[in-house]
């Protein structure tokens, strides 16, 4: 009897999480990973610390080694892309001209940076933080005393930050929102993360707008940053962190159902039962805060990758999680736990004008819905806990840091 064949398509965090669970849950057949990147999964936050900075180099960042995955007996087939997949005969062809039979087919085909639409926007100096090939192109701008313009405060651009002015750059961070982190964030963590960054010699300007990149005289680089306001930066280096967009023009003209990603049940599964997508490309709805979510994030990877291995495997178990983050700025841990968007209150734990710790609590209408803490794992793990077990919190003693955490949970 002929092996069942299960392909993936992107070896993305997801992707090196999927073939390990998939032998795990009992899968016996063909496993082969179809990736563009000529390197194996590998973990992408260090591209913008410890990577970037040259304290680590490829192997340290990939998830697993070439041996763990032969011994699964995972076939990786990098340096080319799926170009289309045929549900019909259920086969996909590559840019090779190769084609590959499925039986069930995973899309951990991830996200791509958001490009911005300027001229000077594709000169030499001007790039995008995503890959392993990005981090190297950028190292060799990175010089003492040189000039570093990010467009973008978001966390990649604040990670992005904080490494450059450590190397002795000089650093300007502008954002086109009102504050830092606007989307992602409460005002009192923009507030907080602002007076960091501030006091590390990062120059933060919020509220510009891009009118110009000016070229240098050979045309090849930029070497100024226009803003509509008439303030401009001088750049020997420019790095762009506007957002992403999902990878699902693929799935899209496979015809299956797209909406901000590749919608999926609670199984992973698409609207077509022989194919599934885990990651940053997927779109599924999440039980505890009732909505459709897109996550970006290696919690969301892992986890819904070992849904899709046991789906595919016939042990179904449904996607049910808190969602959780972090990001490494300097010296700071911020770690988050659930998401905090529709607060209707907030607690602090800590000083934000001052220090480098301090929590944030979010409720609406009283029930905690996520928090963010700095410097201060006691706080995550309490809230990740809390938010696990919908458990009530005595927000009155909340804001007193001498109180221990354990001391504030409600007996129902």
């Amino acid at each position: 009897m002929e092996k069942q064949r299960c392909i993936i398509v992107g070896a993305s965090h997801a992707a090196g999480e999927l073939c390990i669970s998939l032998r795990k849950e009992g899968w016996t057949g063909v496993i082969t990973v179809v990736g563009e990147e000529n390197y194996l999964p590998y973990n992408r936050p260090p591209l913008s610390k410890t990577f970037l900075a040259g304290e680590k180099n490829i192997d340290d960042l990939l998830i697993r080694h070439a041996e763990a995955y032969t011994k699964a007996d995972v076939q990786m087939k990098l340096g080319c892309r799926v170009e289309k997949i045929d549900r019909e005969s259920k086969k996909v062809t590559l840019n090779t001209n190769e084609t590959l039979a499925y039986d069930k087919l995973i899309l951990t085909t991830g996200a791509r940076p958001r490009i911005m639409d300027m001229p000077g926007a594709e000169l030499e100096n001007v790039f995008y933080l995503r890959s392993i090939q990005d981090a190297d192109h950028i190292r060799p701008y990175i010089q003492k005393e040189s000039r570093a313009v990010i467009i973008g405060g978001g966390y990649i651009g604040l990670e992005t930050a904080a490494m450059l002015v450590s190397t002795g750059m000089h650093v300007t961070l502008l954002e086109r929102d009102p504050r830092i982190l606007n989307r992602v964030a409460a005002p009192e963590i923009s507030q907080f993360f602002s007076r960091i960054h501030t006091e590390e010699g990062v120059e933060l300007f919020t509220d510009v707008d891009i009118s110009e990149l000016k070229a240098d005289g050979n045309g090849t680089k930029v070497n100024e940053v226009v803003c509509s306001d008439g303030k401009s930066f001088a750049a020997d280096l420019l790095i762009i962190g506007i957002g992403v967009i999902t990878n699902s023009e693929l799935a899209e003209e496979a015809g299956l159902e797209i909406n901000n990603g590749i919608v999926v049940n609670a199984f992973a599964e698409t609207s077509d039962p022989d194919i599934l997508a885990a990651g940053d490309c997927s779109y599924h709805f999440n039980k505890h805060y009732q909505r459709w979510l897109r996550l970006e994030s290696i919690q969301n990877a892992v986890e819904q990758a070992k849904v899709a291995a046991r789906t595919v495997c016939g042990n179904p178990q449904e996607y049910d999680q808190i969602p959780w983050f972090w990001s490494d700025q300097y010296d700071l841990k911020l770690q988050i736990a659930g998401l905090s968007g529709g607060y209707d209150n907030l607690i602090v734990r800590g000083d934000l004008s001052a220090g480098r710790k301090m929590a944030v609590f979010y409720f609406k209408e009283d029930n905690l819905i996520a928090v963010d803490a700095v410097n201060s794992p006691q706080e995550f793990m309490f809230g990740k806990r809390a938010l696990a077990q919908s458990s009530r919190l005595d927000i009155d003693k909340l804001t007193d840091s001498s109180v221990p955490m354990k001391e504030l949970m409600l007996q129902d």
